[in-house]
């Protein structure tokens, strides 16, 4: 049975690791109390890296949305799905030639991780969140799947979240890839852990300092659970109290927003 945390265990955080859309804005517009809440971080000598799975901008565009909300912040301060995903096969072979299914800024990632990209002959595959994505991509991307080239997805999202909406994510990609291979690719973003493995080799910090906090149970609140790191639930964006109430997956903590836990940390 796993231990129930207390404030102590929440106070000792020294990394918060954030979702966006949901969690600390809506939109275009910050949440209420969000910009106090990395005041509150900031002013307690406490870290925080917005973690997000969507590749298929760069970081400095996703940073840049955050400055003009007001927040102070620089693009490093932003770690997305296609970063860990440039990390984690550096550290398997740097410099590999790689066939990237990707928007332009995707592909800009892997090159500046020293990464070749290769139509022809890649040894790894990688499928993105691809706003970018044509048929003859997808076409070539199952022939590499079929031949047995090892093959990468950056996240499972099925939609990604917009104003008053939703437009269809790389989860019917895979599904799509599935569907003609019967192959499934490794996963690096939320909920899986390598999302978080990735995060310590940038970081150099130990997990047992870091908390995850978002809005969503199936990725941000799991993800929590499958990489051993704290985790917390805002109700400002798509979970419910039904939601909650119902799900088999359990927080450690619940706040009606990020001001919930500025509150805690200074309690």
């Amino acid at each position: 049975m796993t231990a129930v945390k207390t404030s102590a265990d929440l106070r000792a955080v020294k990394l918060f690791l954030l979702d966006m859309d949901g969690t600390f804005y809506l939109g275009d517009r910050p949440i209420e109390r969000s910009l106090e809440f990395i005041d509150t971080l900031r002013s307690t000598g406490r870290e925080f890296l917005f973690l997000t799975n969507n590749s298929s901008k760069h970081k400095g565009i996703l940073a840049e949305k955050l400055r003009s909300m007001g927040l102070v912040i620089q693009d490093d301060d932003v770690f997305t799905s296609g970063e860990a995903t440039a990390i984690y096969l550096k550290g398997i072979k740097p410099g590999a030639r790689l066939y990237v299914v990707g928007t332009p800024a995707l592909e800009e990632e892997f090159i500046s991780h020293g990464f070749i990209l290769d139509d022809q002959d890649p040894e790894y595959v990688v499928l993105g969140f691809d706003t970018t994505l044509t048929y003859a991509k997808l076409w070539k991307l199952c022939d590499f799947v079929r031949e047995g080239r090892p093959y990468l997805a950056t996240h499972p999202d099925f939609n990604c979240p917009i104003e008053g909406g939703w437009m269809p994510d790389i989860g019917g990609m895979i599904a799509f890839v599935k569907a003609c291979t019967g192959v499934e690719p490794l996963v690096i973003g939320k909920p899986h852990a390598a999302i978080v493995n990735a995060l310590t080799i940038k970081t150099s910090m130990d997990r047992s300092c870091m908390a995850m906090v978002g809005d969503r149970l199936y990725t941000d609140i799991r993800l929590g659970t499958n990489a051993g790191i704290l985790s917390i639930l805002v109700m400002s964006g798509e979970t419910t109290e039904e939601d909650l109430l119902v799900s088999e997956i359990r927080p450690d903590f619940v706040f009606e927003n990020l001001g919930g836990i500025a509150d805690a940390l200074l309690s």
